[in-house]
This record gives C-alpha cells, structure tokens and sequence, in this order.
C-alpha cells in the first residue's frame, strides 16, 4: 500500500470492517473483461459465502477461472470543503483475493446458508430441500486481504 498511514494490518481490523459491511463485491475475470457484482454474503473462518442461482453469468465465469476478488466498504462519507481540490473521503474498506468454488451436498449448502444469514440476522433459519437444491452456494477462500481506511 502505498501510504502505510491508512492501511489496517491487524486481521481484528480487517474482521471488523467485513462483520459491518452489508455488501460484498465479487470481482471475476470474463475472458478478458472484468466482471463484478454486488452480492450478499457471510463469511467465516477465512472463507466467504455466498448464494444465487443455479446458471447465470457468475457461475459460467466461475466454473473458467475460479480467482476472485473481493471488496468491502463501510462508513462512505464526503468531507467537503470549499477548494474542489481539497475534498476528500472517509471510508474503510477491505480488499481480498482467493478462489471460488460450489459447495456440494444438502447439509454442507445448509450450514453455508445459515453462514449467510448470520450476517444479517440473529434468528435461527430452516431451509427446505427443496429451495437449497435450487440455490448454489459459493464458497471463496481467502488467500490475501488488505484493509484501508480513510479520516478516522
């Protein structure tokens, strides 16, 4: 990074920024364009969750190159000032790379999406056969992760 006085080294840091956040950016590579969505998710371990239907864009870019990138924001705020010039941003914000990959099986896809739904939310959640057979979960190990902040 290249000014050290923003970055967030220590993994608490970094945890605490993705346990805020409430969207997760997911960044592919289709052929040789960048792809990236917004997505829900969960996150454990090292290891990103996430869902969506069974065929589509994202899963045909995925099953080709499985490497990811992922962003978080949190705390995005304008600090205005009268010189255009001097306007600035408050943030913090994570980046991560790693591999993505289907998770397999009706229990291991039900814990994931219990993973998913944690983020969100403290109730406890069933899910049927029949909506996790129709649902993918991907699973993104973390290889790398860097953190960012910005005016606090």
């Amino acid at each position: 990074m290249r000014r050290n006085e923003k970055a967030v080294s220590d993994a608490s840091g970094i945890d605490a920024i993705i346990q805020k956040a409430t969207v997760c950016r997911l960044g592919m590579v289709d052929g040789n364009r960048p792809y990236v969505v917004p997505l829900n998710f969960g996150y454990r371990g090292n290891t990103l969750y996430f869902h969506g239907a069974l065929k589509g864009r994202k899963i045909d870019i995925l099953k080709e190159n499985p490497n990811v990138c992922v962003e978080f924001d949190i705390a995005v705020e304008a600090i205005e000032d009268a010189d255009a010039c001097s306007w600035s941003m408050k943030f913090q914000s994570v980046i991560g790379f790693g591999k993505a990959s289907m998770v397999e099986g009706l229990e291991p896809k039900r814990q994931a999406l219990g993973i998913i739904m944690a983020h969100y939310s403290d109730n406890t959640f069933e899910f049927p056969e029949n909506k996790v057979n129709a649902t993918v979960v991907i699973k993104v190990e973390i290889e790398e992760m860097t953190g960012k902040q910005s005016g606090f």
